[in-house]
C-alpha cells in the first residue's frame, strides 16, 4: 500500500477463478468504486474520500495498474495495453456484457451484506465506466453512476453508439429503470472516447431514468477546459465554487447520499 491509500485498508476478495485486491473506507451503505486507466491514482483516492465522508463504505478494487500511483504517460500505455487485449474486460464489445462485471457483482453482493443498508452504489470512470449498467442486473444495485464511460472502443457508429451489454442484459437495465433506478451519467462535450452518441443512447433506451450531464469543453468555453478533458471527478476537476465540475461532483455524492443514505 503507497502513502496515498494509507489511510484505506485493504484484503483479497475471491470469486471464481479470479481474486484481485479491494481497498475499503469509511462506514455505511457501500459503493463500489471503479477506477480510470492507469489505475487508482492520488485523486481517485481523493475522490474516494469524498465518498467515504458522506457516510458510505468505499469499496474499491484494484482493476488494473498500481494502486496510489500517479499517473503518467508510460504507467498508462503499460497499463491500457494489457486491458484492452483482455477478454474479462470486452473492451471492443458493443453488444456484450463485460465478464468482469459478474466479479464485481458478487464484490457488490458481498458488501451490501456487510455494510447493510438499502442497497450499493457504483462509480465507474472512464475504462470502467460503463461496468455499473452490468451491475444493474441485481437489485442490490440503486445507484449507479457513469462517469465519461468509454467502452466500447470503436470509430464506428455502432462503437460509439454501444453499452457493453449484451441484449438481455439490456432488457434488464430497462426493468430495474422502469422500476425507479436511475443512472447518472458525467462526460465532456468534447471528449471523443466517451461520445455524445453513447449518452443519447441511453437516453432512448432508459428516457427519463438517464440523468445526463455533459460539461461544455468546446472552444472557447467560458471555464477553460481542453477540448481533450475527460475525466470529470478527477484529474479534470476544478474543485472552486461555479465550476461545472464541483457542480457534477456534488451531483454525484447527492446522488449517493439521498437514494443510500438518507434512507438507511
Amino acid at each position: 500500500m503507497t502513502d496515498s491509500l494509507s489511510d484505506f485498508t485493504w484484503s483479497p476478495f475471491e470469486h471464481g477463478d479470479k481474486t484481485r485486491d479491494v481497498y475499503r473506507l469509511g462506514e455505511g451503505p457501500a459503493v463500489i468504486v471503479m477506477a480510470e486507466l492507469p489505475g487508482i491514482t492520488p485523486k481517485v483516492a481523493d475522490f474516494a474520500r469524498r465518498v467515504a465522508g458522506i457516510g458510505c463504505t468505499v469499496v474499491m478494487p484494484v482493476l488494473f495498474g498500481d494502486p496510489g500511483a500517479e499517473p503518467s504517460m508510460v504507467y498508462g500505455l503499460r497499463s491500457i495495453l494489457p486491458s484492452c487485449v483482455s477478454k474479462e474486460f470486452a473492451a471492443w464489445a458493443a453488444n456484450r456484457t463485460a465478464p468482469v462485471t459478474l466479479w464485481l457483482r458478487a464484490l457488490a453482493a458481498d458488501a451490501h451484506e456487510s455494510c447493510g443498508g438499502p442497497g450499493v452504489g457504483a462509480v465507474g470512470m472512464c475504462f470502467a465506466g460503463g461496468f455499473a449498467l452490468g451491475m444493474m442486473l441485481d437489485d442490490c444495485m440503486l445507484a449507479p453512476v457513469l462517469s465519461q464511460p468509454s467502452l466500447p472502443w470503436g470509430l464506428s457508429k455502432k462503437g460509439r453508439r454501444g453499452l457493453q451489454l449484451a441484449p438481455e442484459d439490456l432488457d434488464r437495465v430497462r426493468e430495474r429503470a422502469a422500476e425507479g433506478v436511475c443512472v447518472l451519467g458525467l462526460r465532456f462535450t468534447g471528449d471523443r472516447l466517451s461520445p455524445g452518441a453513447r449518452f443519447a443512447h441511453l437516453r432512448a433506451e432508459l428516457g427519463d431514468a438517464f440523468i445526463g450531464v455533459e460539461i461544455d469543453s468546446s472552444k472557447g468555453n467560458p471555464w477553460g477546459f481542453p477540448r481533450i478533458a475527460h475525466s470529470v471527478l478527477t484529474e479534470h476537476l476544478v474543485d472552486e465554487p461555479g465550476n461545472p465540475t464541483q457542480d457534477a461532483l456534488h451531483q454525484v455524492l447527492d446522488f449517493f447520499r439521498e437514494r443510500l443514505v438518507d434512507v438507511a
